[in-house]
């Protein structure tokens, strides 16, 4: 028996010369001196005493070296967890204490900081790149530049991610061998990928956007990527020419398109634009095809499930919705009992198929809770199913308002307030109510230059929206609060507002 993803992901470029990351100096780093190093971390991370199945946390700046640790686990059979590097102590003390990782590999400026957290865990501490103290990279120096990937079934566990948490304690997503490579090889070939493509890459890896959609599916196709440490629009821009894909959130469309420099010319050579990890607003769809010509495609994943849908690379790609179900992944729209609703109704998207998790790390109650008998995950999301089968997002289960006994969608009226002139994004929530449960609240960024008067919103919204779903206290603010991904932080804006009305 072979290493299932270590096999198909890295076995096939061994000693290729053929550049793997092209980094912000330009300077670039083969395949084969790519899986050099990731040998010779395979073999500290035995060193170490990991054994397969064992669990080793990162903290980590994206870098070379560390897309080389998560290959080496891979390799050696060792459970990877990819943290947040925004996480603070105090929140990663949960996560390596949860996962009961052995080691601990965090960047040299936070090892004061973590050194109780590792403590407390029970776990090793060692920071990455070479320092001649004992780093993970002393270590690696003098291990083999070959390895023999240890034996690994497609059922094996590959990853943890942990879900933000925004509703209570953190779950641990357990991810397979064969959940990664089942969808990263349904998105090659979904989206045309091969080994001719360059991927312009300046999303984190420790998310799955950045490395389980992105980077497996270069890897997959053995096409270079284009390596950023960090979404920077200027850099992005001076980059584009050399590449034929990018993906991203759509913060990075929104921030490129107010470059001047935008045009169809500097994007002649990009033959695919994908978004996800946040909903792309049908204005910026539109602003995007308009200055470029082209049409960016917008899929749907999460962190339990990787990518289930997708718009398609050859069809219509359609503003405001996330497309239709990726080959081999069953998605279908349920009432709270599981049963399956006609098409256009709107109820909580399930979805079933190899690229769907394990469950979640010591929670078998919350396991059972969201992972039905027959194979299908309860994702949360509500949503609804055209007839043609394109799958449209309306907002999170957990998002749902309920005013006076009525539902509310909050992205129904997020769209309306969207389409009226000087506003840039909006987000609504629902906030306690003495009299209806919970009242409507409207909070809108204006667009660059414009003055928004809210009774000149409210009234607008007046002419299309139904009474009660009209906000009750529309609030003009600067930005929206955002995770590292870009989606926007409905909790904080809850507790925010929370005090409106009592």
């Amino acid at each position: 028996m072979g290493n299932h993803l270590y096999d198909a992901l890295f076995q096939p470029h061994r000693a290729s010369a053929r550049p793997f990351l092209i980094l912000q100096d330009r300077t670039e780093l083969s395949y084969d001196a790519f899986l050099r190093m990731t040998a010779q971390y395979a073999g500290a991370l035995q060193e170490l005493g990991l054994k397969p199945g064992d669990r080793i946390a990162l903290q980590l700046e994206k870098s070379p070296q560390m897309l080389a640790v998560i290959a080496a686990a891979i390799a050696a059979g060792v459970v990877f967890l990819p943290l947040n590097t925004a996480y603070t102590p105090a929140e990663l003390s949960y996560f390596v204490t949860d996962a009961g990782a052995r080691v601990l590999l965090a960047d040299a400026s936070r090892r004061e900081a973590l050194e109780p957290v590792a403590g407390k865990a029970g776990a090793r501490l060692l920071t990455l790149n070479a320092d001649g103290t004992g780093s993970f990279a002393d270590l690696a120096r003098p291990m083999p530049e070959d390895f023999q990937p240890v034996a690994r079934a497609p059922g094996d566990l590959a990853a943890f991610l942990y879900t933000s948490g925004t509703t209570g304690r953190s779950k641990g997503a357990m991810l397979s061998h064969d959940n990664l490579l089942s969808n990263a090889e349904v998105l090659v070939k979904a989206w045309q990928f091969t080994a001719d493509d360059v991927l312009l890459h300046a999303l984190p890896i420790f998310h799955t956007h950045g490395l389980f959609v992105a980077t497996n599916v270069a890897l997959l196709a053995g096409c270079p990527m284009i390596f950023l440490p960090k979404f920077e629009a200027d850099q992005v821009i001076g980059l584009l020419p050399r590449a034929t894909t990018m993906m991203g959130v759509p913060t990075f469309y929104t921030r490129l398109l107010a470059d001047p420099r935008l045009d169809r010319t500097l994007t002649k050579g990009i033959r695919l634009f994908v978004s996800g990890s946040a909903p792309l607003l049908a204005e910026t769809h539109r602003q995007w095809q308009d200055r470029t010509g082209h049409t960016i495609l917008e899929r749907y994943g999460m962190t339990e499930t990787n990518m289930n849908t997708s718009n398609p690379y050859l069809g219509a790609r359609r503003a405001g919705t996330v497309g239709l179900p990726l080959p081999g992944i069953e998605v279908k729209v349920c009432d709270p009992s599981g049963a399956e609703l006609p098409r256009g109704e709107i109820g909580v998207i399930e979805v079933r198929g190899p690229n769907v998790f394990q469950g979640y790390w010591q929670m078998p109650e919350k396991t059972r809770e969201e992972l039905r008998p027959n194979g299908f995950f309860i994702t949360g999301d509500l949503g609804v199913m055209g007839a043609d089968g394109y799958v449209t997002i309306v907002g999170r289960a957990k998002d749902l308002v309920i005013s006076g006994g009525f539902n509310i969608y909050p992205k129904e009226v997020e769209d309306h307030l969207d389409a009226l002139p000087g506003v840039l994004e909006s987000a609504v929530i629902g906030v306690p109510h003495p009299d209806f449960g919970e009242a409507v609240v409207a909070v809108v960024v204006a667009a660059r230059g414009a003055a928004l008067d809210p009774a000149a919103l409210r009234e607008s919204l007046s002419r299309d929206l139904a009474k009660f779903k009209q906000p009750k206290h529309i609030a003009i603010v600067g930005d929206l609060p955002r995770n590292t991904m870009g989606k926007v932080q409905k909790n904080l804006l809850r507790d925010q507002f929370k005090g409106l009305f009592q």
